[in-house]
C-alpha cells in the first residue's frame, strides 16, 4: 500500500479520537516526544488516559465536535463508529483525517531498520522482549507495542537510532500499511474471519506482509501456515521453533518454580548457551526464541540478550499478577482468542493453585459467534468460569449473540452484566490458594481492580 511520505509536513497539532486505545498510546508517546501538540478524546476512563494526562496532554472525556478545534491532523481508531459525532465533525472540517494504522505506516517509513512483529498470538510479548533486548544492548530503539512495557513507562518510545520495533496487526490488513525491513511471523490462526472469510485469504495476507520485507523474514518453522505464507519470498528466511530443523531452536528445556523455564539456544548447530525465562508458558519459550533471533540479527550482543531475557517480567496485561491478598492471587491477561485462552489457562493450571477462576470478557460479536464452540471448549480448563457481557467495540450485534449463549455451553459457568456484580460474586466465593485471572482484550481489567478492592476490604486480607 502506498504511504504518504509527506503526511506530517506542516502539521503541529494532532488530535486523537479514541486516544485511550492501546494502539494510539505509543503513537501519542512518540509524537509528543517529537514536539507535536497532542490533544485527544475518549469515552471511557482508563489507566492510559491517566498516563497521558500525566504527560501534560489535554484529554477530554466524551466525544463531541468541539474537541477537534485547532487541530491540523485528526487521527481516529478503527473502533470509532461512522456515526461518532466527533468523527463526523472531523470529516466535515476540511482538516486531514486518517485512521491510526495510516499514521503507524507512515512512522515505519522513517526508520531504515523496522522490525515488524506479526502473528495471531504473542505479538505484544515478543515486541516487548525485542524492545527490551535492544534497549539493554544500548541500541536505543523506537518502539510501538500493544501493551505496557514498564521500563519505557508506556507502550511506545522515541529512540535516537534507526531501529524501530513495531507490533504488526493483521486486522483488516492493517499490517500491509507498514514498511518492514524485517518481518517476523509468529503464527497464523483463525481470527478476524468476519473480514478474511477463509484461511487461504488470511495466509495470503501474511504472505503479502512477508513479501514486503526488504532485509529478512523471521518465521516460525513449526507452523505450517506460516511456512505456506513465506513460500516464494525473495528476502532471506530465518526460521525458529522447537523443531531441530529450525535455524534457532531450544534444547534441554527444564521447567521450574522460580525460574519458569531454562533452555540451551541452538543457532544453526551452534550452542549459544543457557537462557532463563521468568514468564510462564511453553508458548513464551517460542516467543523468547523469536525475540532472541530478531535481536541477534539486529546486532544486539548475546550477553545483554541473556540478561534482558532473564529479567523480563512480561508486558502489561500478559499474565500480569496484580495483587496477592489473603492467599488469593489476582492476575490479568489480554487473551481473547480460544488458542490464547487455552495456553494461558493451561499455564495457570500448571502453577499449583488450589483453583483457577477464569473471568472472561468476550470481545466483538463476530468473534464470539464464529468461535463460540471453541471458546466453550477451552474455558472449562479453569475450575470456575465467570463471564461478562460481550464488548462489541467497533461492531453492532447483527449476529444475535449474547454471553448467555456461551454460558449455556459451559457447565457451571455464570455471567453478569456489570463488573460490580462479577466482583461481588467472585469475592463471596474465592478461597485462599485460588488464582483469579481476568481475560480479554477489552476493559475486563477493571473487574480485576474491583475484585482487588473488595478483597482489601475483607477482614482476612488485612
Amino acid at each position: 500500500m502506498t504511504v504518504d511520505r509527506h503526511l506530517l509536513e506542516g502539521k503541529k497539532h494532532i488530535h486523537f479520537i479514541g486516544i485511550g486505545g492501546a494502539g494510539m498510546f505509543p503513537l501519542v508517546q512518540i509524537l509528543h516526544a517529537e514536539g507535536y501538540t497532542i490533544t485527544g478524546s475518549d469515552n471511557n476512563e482508563s489507566d492510559t488516559l491517566a498516563r497521558e494526562r500525566a504527560m501534560g496532554i489535554p484529554v477530554v472525556l466524551g466525544q463531541r465536535p468541539e474537541n477537534i478545534k485547532g487541530a491540523d491532523l485528526i487521527v481516529h481508531t478503527a473502533a470509532i463508529m461512522e456515526d461518532n459525532p466527533e468523527l463526523i465533525a472531523a470529516r466535515q472540517s476540511g482538516v486531514p483525517v486518517i485512521e491510526r494504522s495510516v499514521l503507524l505506516g507512515y512512522l515505519s517509513t522513517l526508520y531504515p531498520h523496522a522490525i515488524c512483529v506479526a502473528g495471531t498470538h504473542g505479538k505484544t510479548t515478543t515486541t516487548a522482549m525485542i524492545t527490551q533486548m535492544l534497549l539493554d544492548a544500548g541500541l536505543d530503539p523506537s518502539a510501538v507495542i500493544g501493551g505496557l512495557l514498564p521500563s519505557i513507562g508506556g507502550n511506545g518510545r522515541r529512540g535516537e537510532s534507526d531501529l524501530l520495533v513495531v507490533e504488526a496487526c493483521e486486522y483488516v490488513d492493517t499490517f500491509l500499511k507498514l514498511s518492514p525491513d524485517v518481518a517476523l511471523l509468529l503464527n497464523i490462526d483463525a481470527d478476524h474471519m468476519e473480514y478474511f472469510k477463509t484461511m487461504d485469504n488470511l495466509i495470503a495476507s501474511f504472505h503479502r506482509f512477508a513479501a514486503m520485507a526488504t532485509t529478512q523474514v523471521i518465521a516460525n518453522g513449526d507452523d505450517p501456515r506460516v511456512m505456506r505464507a513465506v513460500e516464494g519470498i525473495t528476502a532471506p528466511v530465518v526460521t525458529f521453533g522447537f523443531g531441530e530443523g529450525n535455524d534457532y531452536h531450544p534444547a534441554g528445556i527444564t521447567i521450574g518454580e522460580g525460574v519458569r523455564a531454562e533452555f540451551d539456544l541452538i543457532r544453526r548447530g551452534e550452542n549459544l548457551g543457557r537462557l532463563a525465562l521468568h514468564v510462564p508458558g511453553r508458548h513464551n519459550i517460542l516467543n523468547a526464541i523469536a525475540a532472541v533471533a530478531a535481536a541477534l540479527e539486529a546486532g544486539a550482543d548475546l550477553a545483554h540478550i541473556k540478561r534482558s531475557l532473564h529479567d523480563f517480567g512480561g508486558a502489561g496485561r500478559r499474565f500480569e499478577v496484580l495483587a496477592q491478598l489473603g492467599g488469593i492471587t489476582v492476575a490479568d491477561d489480554y487473551a481473547h482468542h480460544p488458542a490464547e485462552l487455552k495456553v494461558t489457562l493451561e499455564s495457570a493450571k500448571g502453577m499449583r493453585f488450589k483453583r483457577v477462576w477464569a473471568v472472561f470478557q468476550p470481545f466483538t460479536f463476530s468473534r464470539t459467534a464464529m468461535l463460540l464452540d471453541d471458546f466453550a471448549a477451552v474455558l472449562p480448563i479453569a475450575d470456575k468460569v465467570v463471564l461478562s457481557a460481550i464488548m462489541g467495540s467497533r461492531e453492532k450485534n447483527t449476529y444475535g449473540i449474547h454471553t448467555s449463549d456461551l454460558a449455556a455451553k459451559i457447565p457451571g459457568a455464570v455471567w453478569f452484566e456489570t463488573f460490580e456484580e462479577i466482583a461481588r460474586y467472585v469475592c463471596d466465593r474465592v478461597e485462599p490458594g485460588d488464582l483469579v485471572i481476568t481475560l480479554g482484550c477489552g476493559d475486563i481489567y477493571k473487574a480485576a481492580k474491583l475484585i482487588i478492592h473488595r478483597l482489601e476490604e475483607m477482614p482476612a486480607a488485612r
